[in-house]
């Protein structure tokens, strides 16, 4: 029996398009992924879908992949993660976190001036949110959006302890700077 070699397996799939290549990478990631997704709350059939979106990206972008950059692993769950966070965004969940209101705040929808509210909250978040560097945007959506551990974040982009977390200190303190009107 061969052993798993994701590396070697990612290469053909860059160099050759090999589609048994890719076969392997799919049977042993996507279960995986799907139980990474399940875990941070994902419905079954949705983190059937999140998989295999990332395995469709890891085709795409099989090319890109530097084993001196990550290991196969870190990239391939990077990807993941990814598509994760695309998808929510697609859904509007990342906004509605962001939105989120106190329990006890209530809005009547049929009421336009709430409607003029909400977009207005709406907009200065997105404006703050634009204010972030992307190595600031980067950290937050992996540890707001994901739910990744700093440590976590540290060995997927590969840079130390410290710079995670300097980097959510800085966008945490520019955040609250910007929304601070919302509270």
């Amino acid at each position: 029996m061969v052993e798993f070699d994701p590396v070697r397996l990612i290469t053909r799939v860059a160099s050759r398009q090999d589609r048994g290549a890719f076969a392997e990478l799919f049977q042993h990631y996507a279960p995986r992924v799907k139980s990474m997704m399940m875990r941070r709350g994902a419905s079954a059939d949705r983190a059937d879908d999140l998989a295999q979106e990332t395995l469709l990206r890891l085709w795409r972008k099989a090319g890109q992949f530097d084993p001196r950059r990550a290991n196969a692993s870190a990239w391939v769950f990077a990807i993941a993660r990814n598509v994760s966070v695309d998808l929510a965004r697609r859904d509007g969940r990342a906004a509605a976190w962001l939105l989120e209101q106190d329990d006890t705040e209530e809005y009547d929808q049929d009421q336009p001036d709430q409607h003029l509210i909400l977009a207005e909250r709406e907009e200065i978040v997105r404006s703050t949110m634009a204010k972030l560097t992307d190595e600031q945007l980067h950290v937050i959506r992996l540890s707001f959006f994901d739910g990744l551990a700093h440590s976590e974040i540290s060995e997927v982009l590969g840079i130390p302890l410290g710079t995670v977390k300097s980097r959510i200190r800085l966008a945490l303190q520019r955040l609250r700077d910007g929304l601070g009107d919302l509270r």
